[in-house]
Formats: structure tokens, C-alpha cells, sequence
């Protein structure tokens, strides 16, 4: 069975690589959809974001990194899949979820599988490490190594995040 793990992984943590390992442990095949969120502004552009994910998620068997432009259903159906995986930190993404959760019922017809967060990455968040890395703090500890050098190279402290398109 396919899943589908969407997001905008920008940057990807240990956190998102948890809940992928854990979708892989229960799928056979699962397709993490790197997305854009107009609402965003990105560190990383979307090309540098499935590098990212590629570089991080290849030891994990039966995971494949693609773009994702659309609406997720039809991206599900594009790909035969039937399950959406998203992980959920608190009683705020639970309820953001639920609603996306019935929405892609009704309109695609695919089930969402909410995976909790494990305690270790539970606060974490893209929008915290960018914010950290912005004022020059060390982000070592919460994304993978190539992950962390990349930010390193890529934030100057005190400038702003850019919006990708």
C-alpha cells in the first residue's frame, strides 16, 4: 500500500524524518511530497528541499521524495495512493488535521493515519529552526548533519527567509 507523507520540510528535522521511518515501518511504499505553502516564506527553494530529503531519507527502505504541485488528492491519485501519514504535535495540529483529514476524504477519497509526535521532537518545528538559525544559533541537534552545514551556508543572520515559488 502506498502512503503519502506531505509537507513543506523546510528545513527537514528529526521530528519529519520520525514520523517518515515510522509511515515506512507501516507501508510499503511511501512518498514523501515535498509542497509549497504560498503562505510561507522558505528558506530553502523547492529543488534544495527534495536534495535535502533525498540525502536524509536514503537509508530508509521504500521511501521515495517527489514534488508535490496541486491539490493532494490528485497527487494520491496520480501515484495510487491511498493513505495519507501526518504527524501531530498538539491538540492545534490535530485539529488542522482532522479538518484536512475529512476534506481529502470527501473530495479524493483517501484515508489520513495521524501519527504522534515522539517525545524527543514533540515542540520541534521548521518555523523554530529557521527562526534559531536567523539569529546565528546552532541547529546541529535538530536536523541531520548535511542538513545543518546547508542552513550554515545559506542563513546570514538577521536576513530574511525567501518565498519560492
Amino acid at each position: 500500500m502506498t502512503a503519502i507523507c506531505p509537507g513543506s520540510f523546510d528545513p527537514v528535522t528529526h521530528g519529519h524524518l520520525d514520523i517518515i521511518r515510522r509511515a515506512a515501518a507501516l507501508f510499503s511504499d511511501v512518498i514523501v511530497a515535498v509542497g509549497r505553502n504560498s503562505a510561507k516564506n522558505y528558506l530553502f527553494d523547492t529543488d534544495e528541499r527534495i536534495e535535502l530529503l533525498r540525502a536524509a531519507t536514503a537509508d530508509i527502505l521504500g521511501v521515495r521524495v517527489l514534488a508535490l504541485h496541486g491539490l493532494l488528492v490528485d497527487f494520491a491519485a496520480v501515484h495510487g495512493a491511498s493513505v495519507v501519514v501526518k504527524g501531530i504535535r498538539f491538540a492545534s495540529d490535530f485539529d488542522f488535521e482532522l479538518q484536512m483529514a475529512h476534506i481529502n476524504g470527501i473530495v479524493g477519497g483517501i484515508e489520513t493515519v495521524m501519527l504522534p509526535a515522539s517525545s524527543a521532537w514533540s515542540t520541534l518545528s521548521s518555523t523554530m529552526i529557521r527562526e534559531v538559525a536567523s539569529y546565528g544559533g546552532d541547529v546541529s541537534s535538530f536536523v541531520p548533519a548535511l542538513v545543518a552545514e546547508r542552513i550554515a551556508a545559506t542563513v546570514t543572520p538577521g536576513a530574511k527567509e525567501r518565498n519560492d515559488g
